[in-house]
């Protein structure tokens, strides 16, 4: 915004509005610092080099909107908008690798896949699901956990929404679940995060019994499932 009105001309009115603009950009920045070393700390390989680069990228353009907001303040705007361009430059650098980041490696995004059926799918038989260990088994192409847990059963999406980890293989910890790889947790009846890194929900299945077959239907991400009781028939 700084930018477009640095471009706009020259007046009063602009300058104060241009000078505003960087001072919320640079507030936000702080928010934006803290939720990415957050999504970094996560990554591995080749996303945590991108990572690293993008960071200072990231930091570098706040240092020269910081320094740009100064001359501002002080009169000296040619050289503050000077250095503010500059550093909306490097901004789209940092962008570019960010936007690489969530959309092509997926980082900080909902990596829980959704189901579109919406009959029941039989996905085990009752007497293979033993109390409190996950047991994966794959519906119409997604992956789906289901727990005995108390007498009842559970299915939530086996992929954690967090980075893709398999809850399969994680630890049941009461009437929730823990992710193996970063330790989000999910409650078991609605999919709710109890314990982060994971900000997104895990989807729920509907779950019923019937001729000693586990049967599985998906449920919309606006209504969350709860499973039935095992006896369901």
């Amino acid at each position: 915004m700084a930018t477009v009105l640095d471009l706009c001309g020259a007046n009063r009115h602009q300058d104060l509005a241009a000078d505003a603009a960087i001072g919320v950009g640079l507030a936000g920045a702080v928010g934006a610092a803290v939720t990415g070393m957050t999504d970094w700390q996560h990554t591995a390989a080749e996303d945590r080099r991108v990572g690293l680069l993008h960071g200072p990228l990231n930091l570098s353009a706040t240092g020269l909107c910081a320094v740009s907001l100064a001359l501002r303040l002080r009169g000296v705007r040619t050289p503050g908008r000077t250095i503010g361009g500059l550093g909306f430059t490097v901004a789209l650098g940092a962008a570019y690798l960010g936007g690489h980041l969530v959309y092509r490696k997926r980082i900080g995004v909902d990596h829980a896949p959704r189901a579109d059926w919406d009959d029941f799918v039989t996905a085990l038989p009752e007497g293979d699901l033993r109390e409190s260990v996950p047991q994966r088994v794959d519906i119409r192409g997604v992956a789906v956990v289901l727990i005995r847990r108390a007498g009842r059963i559970y299915a939530l999406a086996d992929s954690c929404a967090h980075l893709g980890g398999p809850l399969s293989e994680g630890q049941v910890d009461g009437l929730s679940i823990r992710c193996p790889w970063h330790g989000s947790r999910f409650d078991l009846e609605e999919g709710g995060v109890l314990e982060g890194p994971s900000t997104f929900p895990q989807p729920c299945f509907e779950i019923r019994v019937r001729a000693g077959q586990i049967e599985v239907r998906a449920r919309g991400s606006s209504r969350p499932a709860t499973a039935l009781p095992s006896r369901a028939s």
